[in-house]
């Protein structure tokens, strides 16, 4: 008997031998110290961050967003700095066969130490940093990073050219651009440990990377092949598990691995497979993949994939105009409305998940359908791409390259290289990348900005070299290798506003408006294929600009807010602009309101006029749509969050059907632009009224409107009409949207200045998700006219709707969503109370 126990114990024993430990993962983003390398002042640092971010924690430095306060930080970047922190490994731990460091994000020149010995050397902050440190790893252990000043290393590099490259010495370094001053941000180029840092350790293999990729898709059908890259000690006999969650289905694999890196796939498929769409156009629906890798019956990992199963193409053909820029999304044309993003921290590194829901929220709230990620900023954080998977937000997404031209070394040109095939393989997952566009206006500065004009023959054939290499081979080969389904694009704009092809082919950036001062109806006269920028510059809200010069009132040229006007003429364009088309108030606060009135009429004409060109025009993207720091600048939402009317007037702009007019030839033609997939079969009413609500037109008609189509429904003679354009509005009503017309320029207008009358109550709001949020209806009427109504108030909310105009002896409702339990105190602007 005693044998027989013995033999189990013996049996039992060798099964739990067999089962192997899951592959562990640990962070080591705590208890990290910094010093400045000269003075060896250890303090505590916080990782991810920046020196910056713990200098200002320690209060060692003001907030550069405050004040002036910018300039006196720039010291820090002259200066080297370090990191250090010591971790122990437990004995357990220690004894896996192998063990790999790896630093997500180091800015930007950077050496690493690992118990005294140098195991890396890091030169590219979009770049992540993994070494193998089996060999070197103790139970107790010391970590040592030095930065190298960003400063000195420009300037040895840039010493070796005989001539300067466009764009100065930050050309040389591959860390965010904007950083080094750009006409919307300041210049504070960061230090640190900016991503995660963690240990890896295994003892049979692990998974390095997965790839997804959908092969075919029918109604019945969609055909994936998940490919995979497993690493191994020895050879081994490996199984990987694929479960569909969303339907219970499991697909298995084994492979006889080889010691090493090899490479792997897996077929499987999806029946009756839901598509992702863009929110505007269905659902962008996700499946839930997991994968597992499994030795021995054990599983070493488990990851989570979210799946779009979805068809994204650019379509550049050649026609009788030009050539078409559009993307086809499922094989369907869709127009692309939205805006150009830029980064949202310049200083805190650390994800701050709300604001970036916040903000995507905001895009979609506004009927955006893409992004452009630009090419001067970082490319985002997977986080930022998850929620436009979810949030059904196609991105343009630039490499980070902009306005200037690039060396063109071997080692300069390898880094690049790879900085483009990691984060390629990082991104490609995500069903809402639709291009790769290799940079920001560089091949149009080159050809037009005058970059050429101090160079020899033999310079610009060099500097042309270094830009083809790197935009015209390495990039694109990158793309096509790695992600095979998604367009890799040049250059954005293709051609430059100089270069006749501007306006007839690819996708073009109109800064006539704004830099060269064209007047805002030119938006009408010269519309491209696809508008990838355009924009015009506002103020904050004037909360934002107390919160940056810290006064309890808004001055109109304030020295402690100068600074935040990063364009050397931009308060000059704006009143230049702003007495072109609006009264230009004194005071302050009417000025900043007047702004945003400014900057919403011009983009949303921009909007309009290309809306109406569609097919001919498929999109367009404002420049911008955020900001990174409290600024005057191009955004339609401010730093704090705060919506300009640009955004309140770009959420109609931006609606699937949109009414607009134009007069040509004393005739008022009214469109109706729709980009649903269905025909809308409708009432089209047209009235013609005084600001006092006398009517003096009607008409009501059975309209259609295809689907995906731009067409004139009406034409209204306007020579048959006896009306006084400065005193009425043209209102038209088709397939659930309102579109208000106006004869002359705000300025010119005859407004009133009755008062409005104001009514808030209390009310339960249902919400999405069946809970219930409190909020305050707030109800408008007026007598006469009220153009463009700003509602204000200090309580802490959002009003759905705001810069708007009330229509005379019609009540208007709208929700302010608030925490607040008491009934906001509100005030109000409008542009009535500034016509003489």
């Amino acid at each position: 008997m005693k044998k027989l126990s013995f033999l189990f114990l013996l049996l039992l024993g060798l099964f739990f031998s067999c089962e192997e430990s899951p592959n562990s993962f640990i962070s080591l983003n705590g208890n990290w110290q910094f010093s400045e390398t000269e003075n060896q002042n250890w303090q505590t640092a916080e990782v991810p961050g920046t020196v910056q971010e713990d200098l200002l924690r320690l209060g060692e430095i003001p907030d550069p967003f405050l004040k002036n306060n910018e300039d006196s930080i720039q010291w820090v970047s002259t200066k080297n700095w370090e990191y250090k922190k010591q971790f122990s490994i437990s004995e357990e731990t220690l004894k896996r066969t192998k063990h790999f460091l790896n630093f997500e994000g180091l800015d930007t020149y950077a050496e690493v130490f690992l118990n005294d010995s140098l195991i890396l050397s890091a030169n590219n902050a979009f770049r992540s940093w993994e070494v193998d440190v089996s060999d070197a790893l103790k139970a107790e252990n010391e970590l040592l990073v030095i930065f190298k000043s960003p400063d000195s290393i420009e300037k040895s590099e840039s010493g070796k050219l005989d001539y300067e490259l466009p764009g100065g010495d930050r050309v040389f370094t591959r860390k965010p651009q904007y950083q080094y001053g750009w006409d919307w941000a300041p210049t504070i180029k960061t230090i640190g440990i900016w991503r995660n840092v963690s240990l890896m350790s295994y003892d049979v293999a692990r998974l390095k990377d997965i790839f997804l990729v959908t092969k075919s898709i029918s109604d019945s059908l969609a055909e994936i092949v998940a490919k995979f890259e497993i690493e191994t000690v020895n050879e081994e006999e490996i199984t990987l598990q694929i479960t569909n969650k969303n339907t219970s289905e499991t697909f298995t694999s084994t492979f006889k691995t080889k010691a090493g890196e090899s490479e792997y796939q897996i077929p499987f498929t999806v029946k009756n497979p839901k598509l992702w769409w863009t929110h505007n156009l269905g659902e962008p629906f996700l499946y839930d993949i997991q994968i597992e890798l499994i030795h021995n019956n054990s599983v070493l990992e488990t990851y989570s994939k979210k799946l779009g199963i979805r068809s994204i193409e650019l379509i550049t053909e050649k026609d009788s105009i030009g050539e078409s820029f559009y993307f086809k999304l499922n094989g369907k044309p869709v127009y692309m409305k939205g805006a150009n993003y830029v980064p949202q921290q310049m200083l805190d590194t650390k994800i701050n998940q709300e604001k970036y829901e916040t903000l995507i929220d905001d895009a979609v709230a506004a009927n955006m359908n893409m992004l452009r990620v630009w090419g001067g900023g970082i490319y985002e954080d997977n986080f930022f791409y998850q929620l436009c998977d979810a949030k059904g937000i196609l991105v343009w997404q630039d490499f980070m390259f902009a306005c200037a031209m690039y060396p063109g070394d071997a080692a300069f040109l390898e880094n690049a290289k790879q900085e483009a095939i990691e984060n390629i393989k990082r991104l490609r997952n995500h069903p809402s990348i639709a291009l790769w566009c290799g940079n920001n206006e560089n091949n149009e500065g080159w050809q037009r900005w005058g970059w050429q004009d101090d160079k020899t023959e033999t310079q610009k054939q060099e500097i042309w070299k270094s830009y083809y290499a790197l935009f015209n081979h390495i990039l694109p080969r990158a793309v096509d290798s790695l992600s095979t389904n998604i367009t890799y694009w040049e250059s954005s704009p293709k051609y430059g506003r100089g270069d006749k092809r501007y306006q007839f082919e690819g996708d073009a950036h109109d800064w006539w408006v704004w830099h060269d001062g064209y007047p805002f109806e030119h938006f009408a006269e010269e519309v491209p294929r696809f508008m990838s920028e355009f924009g015009f510059q506002s103020f904050p809200n004037v909360k934002t600009i107390k919160y940056a010069t810290k006064r309890d009132s808004v001055l109109l040229k304030d020295p402690l807010f100068a600074n935040h006007q990063k364009h050397a003429r931009g308060f000059q364009i704006i009143e230049d602009y702003m007495a072109r088309d609006f009264p230009v108030p004194q005071n302050a606060e009417d000025y900043v309101y007047m702004s945003q009135l400014l900057q919403a009429r011009g983009i949303t004409l921009g909007i309009h006029a290309q809306r109406r060109a569609k097919p001919y025009n498929m999109g367009m993207l404002y420049w911008q749509l955020n900001d990174c720091w409290p600024a005057i600048s191009w955004s339609s939402i401010d730093y704090l969050g705060n919506w300009k009317a640009l955004h309140y007037q770009a959420k109609k702009a931006f609606e699937n059907v949109l009414i607009s007019a134009e007069v040509e030839n004393n005739s008022l033609k009214i469109f109706v632009v729709n980009d649903t997939f269905k025909t809308i079969k409708d009432s089209l009413s047209i009235t013609l009224m005084d600001f006092d609500g006398k009517v003096i037109f009607k008409k009501q008609i059975v309209a259609e409107s295809p689907e995906g189509s731009s067409e004139i429904l009406f034409s209204l003679p306007l020579k048959n009409l006896n009306f006084d354009k400065a005193f009425c509005i043209l209102k038209v009503n088709f397939g659930g949207s309102e579109y208000l017309h106006y004869f002359v320029k705000p300025k010119k207008l005859k407004l009133k200045k009755r008062e409005i009358d104001l009514d808030s109550y209390r009310d339960q709001i249902k919400i999405k998700n069946e809970k219930m949020a409190d909020g305050f209806l707030i109800t408008l009427t007026s007598k006469t006219l009220q153009k463009d109504v700003f509602l204000m108030t200090n309580e802490k909310g959002r009003f759905e709707d705001n810069y708007f105009d009330l229509l005379p002896n019609e009540s208007k409702t709208i929700l302010f969503s608030t925490e607040s339990k008491t009934a906001p105190n509100l005030k109000f602007k409008t542009l009535n109370q500034f016509i003489k």
